[in-house]
């Protein structure tokens, strides 16, 4: 069974969403045969690497919002994130394009670290409040995950991975993804949004029923049966 996530990792749901997620999977019976795979997706892909404002003064320009208005919002994302054992520190974070944190991402996939990559660029921003968009703090985080320092620099100045970036976008685009985080059971059921772990666990419940609508009691080995290898009998009980 396999999960796509598409999430940015300067959208505070997505982390969010993510724990919920995780809680849901892990009460699921058959997690262990969940493929789950997170993909790339830019909530403002036209910000530059640096000199943006403050959060709160990015929010409420945006959303044209008093910055007020903007402080009890994300007070109130903080709060949600903390039941979840996350820490939130929004006057501390830096806003930056995710662009080359995303191409990271797809080079710690080549190397089988994806999960812990995306943990990793998730944490560092809205916990550590690091620079995600400074290739040099980038490639230090890479190391925390186990890749080599030196080759997610190169990869990082050379512009590596930005097809593999796009390429999710484009996929996003052509299944409908207008919001992150974005949840897609075997391109079946999509979840929006940082729902519940109920939510997810009824989801994923649902799909696999769906892929083993039966359930076998017994085994060949204890009843007579007919393979295309034969006929089973099964050993007589001699005592």
């Amino acid at each position: 069974m396999k999960v796509e996530i598409w999430s940015d990792y300067g959208c505070p749901f997505c982390y969010i969403g993510k724990r919920r997620f995780e809680a849901g999977l892990q009460q699921f019976q058959h997690k262990d045969a969940v493929d789950v795979v997170y993909k790339s997706f830019e909530l403002a892909p036209d910000s530059p690497r640096d000199g943006n404002p403050g959060v709160y003064d990015m929010l409420a320009s945006k959303y044209g919002m008093s910055r007020e208005q903007a402080i009890a919002n994300t007070n109130n994302i903080t709060q949600q994130a903390k039941e979840l054992g996350l820490d939130y520190y929004f006057d501390r974070t830096i806003q930056t394009n995710t662009f080359d944190a995303h191409r990271l991402s797809h080079f710690a996939a080549s190397q089988g670290k994806l999960k812990e990559m995306t943990e990793r660029l998730l944490r560092a921003h809205f916990t550590d409040t690091l620079h995600i968009g400074n290739h040099e703090i980038l490639a230090d985080l890479a190391a925390e995950v186990g890749l080599d320092r030196a080759e997610a620099l190169c990869v990082l100045k050379d512009g590596e991975y930005g097809e593999e970036v796009r390429a999710n976008e484009q996929e996003a685009g052509q299944i409908g993804v207008k919001g992150v985080p974005f949840f897609v059971i075997n391109r079946k059921y999509a979840i929006s949004g940082a729902q519940s772990s109920e939510v997810f666990l009824n989801a994923l419940q649902k799909a696999w029923d769906e892929e083993h609508p039966f359930t076998v009691l017994g085994d060949s080995a204890d009843g007579d049966v007919c393979t295309e290898d034969g006929c089973i009998v099964p050993k007589q009980d001699k005592s």
